[in-house]
């Protein structure tokens, strides 16, 4: 099944290898690879299915890694234009949302008199469609409501404004994540700086942790994987109180959690093993404490043991131990976790494993079912395309028309 050999992400590595003024053995030894293995990649006769790799390679040739992973994927099918639709009006309204929130002077409404109530409904439905891994419905909802929260954030005054304060931080944390995802992680970064600013305004530690979380998740997505230990250990720190004692905050010990969490795929993003497992334990302390039926949805980390396994699963992967990735968290039923973008994401890594180990039939069906759950997360998600399109290198003639579907779905082949 050949795959389309113009823009595949071997070309992009040749690119950038020639720009750095490395040769293939140059690259290969900074690496800790086989020439044979560059030039294959190189060639696109093997593709890059972690993402610890990818963020070696951009890092050794100086590249941005967004650029390297050919991000982001504009997908002709399947609703897969709708959300990139949304995008301008969305970095509009942020980039005037950062102005509002900065102070600066001479900015004036644009629209009439705002609803908060309906602003807030409004945003309400962008995070079930969060949750439910609808990118484009997210997008959608997201851009005429950041600009509405602007208004606000320029005529109210008193609680008022407190409350767009905190809408237009739920605002951009719900785009954060819609943008890391779409493909576009500058603009996720400005997202999570509005938050950022407004949760300064508002002085909420936890909603201060909470955005912490998000400038983590923008940072991965950049390969920032020492920035996001930084950004997560000093949030770390600002919540220790209140995670301690009789008075402990249930919050505040989720998002401790929910931050250790992050530092767990950032250290394996860097190949740091045996500190991505120590994080993973860390989440897990936190996960148990607050007992089996926790689940943050309100502050959106979704910070439970179930989602402690999703991340041990990616963790397994990129260390290159996928059977302890996905036996680290017992006794959880990912069916009852309430994120099908949480239980989506599981899947993909999930599959990922399973092809690390050998069982490449139960990755197409395991990746197939991700799919018909959440089509166009799946098929806008780097490291699932990675490995489908090492699948269609091994071939797998048992789910032939499986991984067809998802070759053609994915818009893999020229």
């Amino acid at each position: 099944m050949p795959l389309s050999s113009d823009e595949h992400i071997g070309t992009r590595v040749r690119i950038a290898r020639n720009a750095a003024g490395l040769t293939q053995a140059e690259l290969a030894g900074l690496l800790g690879r086989t020439e044979c293995w560059l030039a294959h990649v190189e060639s696109g006769r093997r593709p890059l299915e972690r993402f610890s790799v990818i963020t070696a390679i951009a890092h050794e040739c100086d590249v941005d890694v967004v650029w390297l992973l050919g991000m982001p994927y504009r997908l002709a099918g399947d609703k897969g234009a709708v959300g990139h639709a949304y995008i301008p009006a969305l970095r509009t309204g942020l980039r005037r949302a950062g102005l509002i929130l900065s102070g600066h002077p001479g900015l004036t409404a644009q629209g009439m008199p705002v609803d908060l109530a309906a602003a807030g409904a409004t945003l309400k439905k962008a995070n079930i469609a969060r949750q439910a891994a609808n990118l484009p419905r997210v997008a959608q909802l997201l851009a005429p409501v950041v600009e509405d929260l602007n208004t606000a954030l320029l005529t109210a005054d008193g609680r008022a404004r407190e409350q767009a304060l905190r809408l237009i931080a739920d605002a951009g944390r719900t785009a954060r994540m819609c943008l890391n995802q779409l493909g576009y992680p500058d603009l996720a970064w400005s997202a999570a700086e509005v938050a950022a600013g407004a949760a300064a305004q508002l002085q909420d530690p936890v909603l201060q942790a909470a955005v912490a979380w998000d400038r983590c998740g923008a940072l991965l997505h950049q390969a920032s994987t020492r920035e996001t230990v930084a950004v997560a250990d000093a949030a770390l720190r600002d919540l220790e109180s209140y995670t301690v004692g009789a008075g402990a905050l249930k919050a505040a010990v989720s998002l401790r959690g929910a931050l250790h969490l992050r530092c767990a795929v950032a250290h394996a993003r860097g190949g740091q093993q045996a500190g991505a497992w120590e994080r993973i334990d860390e989440a897990l302390i936190d996960a148990d404490r607050l007992g089996s039926e926790w689940c943050d949805l309100e502050l959106h980390t979704v910070f439970s043991r179930g989602n402690v396994l999703v991340h041990a699963t990616e963790v397994g992967v990129e260390v290159e131990e996928p059977e302890e990735g996905l036996q680290r968290v017992r006794g959880v039923v990912l069916d009852d976790l309430p994120s099908r973008e949480r239980r989506t994401h599981y899947m993909i890594d999930r599959a990922r494993a399973l092809h690390f180990m050998g069982r490449s039939p139960a990755a197409v069906v395991q990746l197939r079912k991700a799919a018909g759950d959440a089509p166009y997360y799946v098929f806008a998600h780097a490291m699932a395309r990675a490995l489908v399109s090492d699948l269609a290198r091994v071939g797998v003639p048992s789910q032939a028309t499986a991984l067809s579907s998802l070759i053609r779905d994915m818009e893999l082949v020229s």
